[in-house]
């Protein structure tokens, strides 16, 4: 199936989880992440769903990071030019939403994104291969892109995998990972 079909179709599959469903598979994502070989790393880089769209609520993730004492990283994004800045989440890290309904920070203490260890991805959908469709607009694969080849992308969803993304083109960066509620693909 091509990305511009499954974006289609996974946003409507997201538009139909209730609630409960969002959080109950947000939890057992959180949980099936246990068992991945990345503890051992210290710079972990997340996104803060957008909940209008029905996101994996990466709430559960941020716990399990903070009890294992990790460095948390979030993004803010410039739509004009597509870049991500990065920035360590604090304390006193003040986050607001974009124009878009992103939660972002307002600013703080910027990390580059060589520092990064693990990436964790939002998408719409993935392959068997580690090929995924997001939103269409590149800014993770700009992003990953800028990290060191070693850093470790684990995309999160809510459904299984599909056999084949079709259109998939020599600028898109694989998933090493991906995670679900009922499994983990390693790539």
């Amino acid at each position: 199936m091509k990305k511009t079909e499954l974006r289609l179709k996974y946003k409507e599959l997201r538009k139909s989880l209730s609630e409960n469903q969002n959080e109950e598979m947000s939890l057992a994502i959180a949980n099936n992440l246990i068992s991945l070989p990345i503890w051992h790393k210290t710079y972990f880089h997340i996104f803060l769903p957008i909940t209008e769209h029905n996101e994996v609520d990466t709430e559960f993730i941020l716990h399990l990071l903070s009890g294992k004492d990790k460095e948390i990283i979030i993004s803010r994004s410039d739509f004009e030019t597509r870049n991500m800045q990065h920035f360590l989440l604090t304390d006193n890290t003040k986050i607001e939403k974009n124009e878009y309904n992103i939660p972002e920070p307002v600013d703080g203490i910027e990390v580059p994104p060589a520092k990064i260890d693990v990436v964790f991805v939002p998408l719409l959908a993935f392959d068997i291969k580690g090929h995924r469709a997001g939103y269409g607009k590149g800014f993770y694969d700009k992003f990953l892109s800028e990290c060191k080849p070693e850093t470790i992308k684990i995309g999160l969803s809510f459904f299984e995998a599909e056999e084949l993304i079709e259109d998939v083109f020599k600028g898109d960066i694989q998933l090493n990972y991906c995670v679900t509620a009922k499994k983990v693909y390693e790539f």
